[in-house]
């Protein structure tokens, strides 16, 4: 590997195949539905159209996620609320208790892994890690919306 972004990809490739969940079993919450109710959380109320553009997903893929979804309580169908033709889908009470609970097993996750690292290089890290995903989503024209949260004085 004779080019850093050969290295960058290499870096990327071991990252995708990574869990930082701790919970497996009937309980745990796949990755797909992990960034759908996320993406569902930022974005506010969606339809199958929407979703499939934020997420670069095929209509039928979503309808198969999000049915599943559903069956287990996480998200709802609804009307548009604005008078639309497309139903819309929402997280429930119950979706966000989940997405909480997967959310605090991840961050404890990470708290563990970096728990040795300076609070200098973790926001460089944050930093970097989001030039990185704004650069590819300036690329592709597809946003990820973020919350304005900043890095916490005490990380």
């Amino acid at each position: 590997m004779d080019k850093a972004t050969q290295l960058v990809e290499f870096e990327t490739m071991l990252l995708g195949r990574h869990s930082l969940r701790s919970r497996r079993g009937p309980d745990a919450m796949d990755r797909s539905a992990y960034i759908l109710l996320s993406r569902l959380r930022m974005g506010g109320l969606m339809s199958i159209g929407q979703l499939s553009d934020a997420l670069g997903l095929d209509a039928s893929t979503l309808n198969r996620q999000t049915a599943a979804m559903m069956r287990t309580g996480v998200i709802e169908r609804i009307p548009d609320p604005e008078g639309g033709m497309a139903r819309k889908f929402r997280v429930t009470s119950k979706g966000e208790r989940r997405l909480n609970a997967e959310r605090a097993l991840i961050v404890d996750a990470l708290d563990s892994i970096l728990a040795d690292w300076p609070a200098e290089d973790i926001a460089a890290f944050v930093g970097y890690l989001r030039r990185f995903n704004t650069d590819i989503e300036r690329r592709s024209g597809e946003y990820w919306p973020r919350p304005l949260a900043t890095l916490p004085a005490d990380h």
